[in-house]
């Protein structure tokens, strides 16, 4: 079996850098592939210390889309935005008045893993947060989605003047795992648990979460890893057809604006894109952030600006000029709503609108 390996080491540059996060990453590469992975091969993407949140989601996307078990090794320090207190990992442009534009939303994690069938996905973290992420984290969970088996820890700030910190959790899992072999992930976990404190250091927050259990009796197989398999296999209408049932069942017992038909409308969504239907899956992504914004969420809450930036992504990738300028409008009038995070986002979409009705008098 091959397996996927997502390496990401992110710390600011200057004086904000709480961890060298990239300096895991030489033992880390010391690892044969398919130790990292615990599969017979592995193909390892890593992404050390990069500068722009959108081309570390293309990474993250395309590892979550890929098939076989996935492992994801985080290094980094955690930071809030100032609009929505939400946690972000924080990237090399990363200072506290940017952090909403340069660093990686967190939730970004849980949107993308959403899909992968529960128990094919682990996290191994090593992160380090500042005073006011370790202060939400007191009443908050730091959510990467049901599905995936979380391990690892999140240091406090560091008291008074000391250096930059070293991502020693990390640096453990690594050297152990340079043995040639791979426990069991929980064994790994506590075996990397105990050799930090045999350095004397503590582990802080520990981070252990195996992965929900299917929320379905066996016989039912959980809809997501059903859906999943039948995209791997290629078959998308049966993939479309079964998380459409799903929906309508959700939309009958809790109404169309609840959080269980629009988690099934926004799978749909994103069977569309793998189907490489970028029309449908650019109309359902309008129509579940419309539905959102009409229940009263906020135009700059994290799953209206996901609909969005998703729906924008994918009017992009619209073979049809024709069909592009029929939902052109649409998504104008949503950007300029809900911004999101890039900069410029509604200027493009006005001015893709105008180079379509330009070629369509041609």
């Amino acid at each position: 079996m091959t397996g996927t390996v997502l390496v990401l080491a992110a710390s600011p540059m200057g004086k904000g850098r709480l961890v060298d996060a990239a300096s895991v990453l030489p033992v880390l590469a010391a690892v044969p592939p398919s130790v990292l992975a615990g599969t017979d091969t592995a193909n390892v993407v890593e992404l050390a210390d990069p500068l722009e949140p959108q081309a570390v989601l293309t990474r993250l996307r395309a590892a979550a889309a890929a098939p076989g078990p996935l492992t994801l090794f985080v290094a980094g320090q955690l930071h809030l935005d100032r609009r929505q207190r939400l946690p972000h990992l924080a990237l090399a442009r990363t200072t506290p008045s940017t952090v909403r534009y340069t660093a990686l939303p967190w939730h970004w994690f849980r949107e993308e893993l959403r899909l992968r069938a529960a128990g094919s996905t682990t996290m191994v973290l090593d992160l380090h947060a500042d005073a006011e992420v370790w202060e939400w984290l007191r009443a908050n969970v730091l959510d990467c989605g049901p599905g995936a088996a979380v391990y690892g820890r999140v240091a406090p700030p560091p008291a008074g003047r000391r250096g930059v910190a070293a991502p020693s959790y990390m640096k453990a899992v690594a050297t152990i795992l340079r043995s040639g072999e791979r426990p069991e992930i929980s064994r790994l976990h506590q075996a990397a648990l105990t050799r930090l404190a045999g350095e004397g250091e503590t582990a802080d927050l520990v981070l252990s979460a195996a992965p929900a259990a299917p929320w379905l009796k066996e016989q039912d197989a959980d809809p997501h890893t059903a859906i999943s398999g039948a995209v791997q296999a290629g078959r998308h209408a049966d993939a479309d057809s079964l998380a459409a049932r799903w929906e309508r069942a959700a939309v009958v017992a809790h109404g169309r604006g609840s959080e269980e038909a629009l988690h099934w409308a926004e799978v749909r969504a994103d069977l569309a894109m793998f189907a490489g239907d970028a029309e449908r899956s650019c109309r359902t992504w309008l129509a579940v952030a419309v539905v959102r914004l009409e229940a009263g969420q906020p135009v700059d809450a994290p799953a209206v600006e996901a609909a969005v930036d998703r729906a924008h992504h994918q009017w992009g990738r619209i073979d049809s000029a024709a069909r592009a300028r029929e939902l052109g409008p649409a998504l104008a009038e949503l950007r300029a709503r809900v911004p999101g995070r890039r900069e410029g986002a509604l200027d493009h979409v006005q001015q893709q609108l105008r180079q379509l009705e330009v070629s369509s008098r041609r």
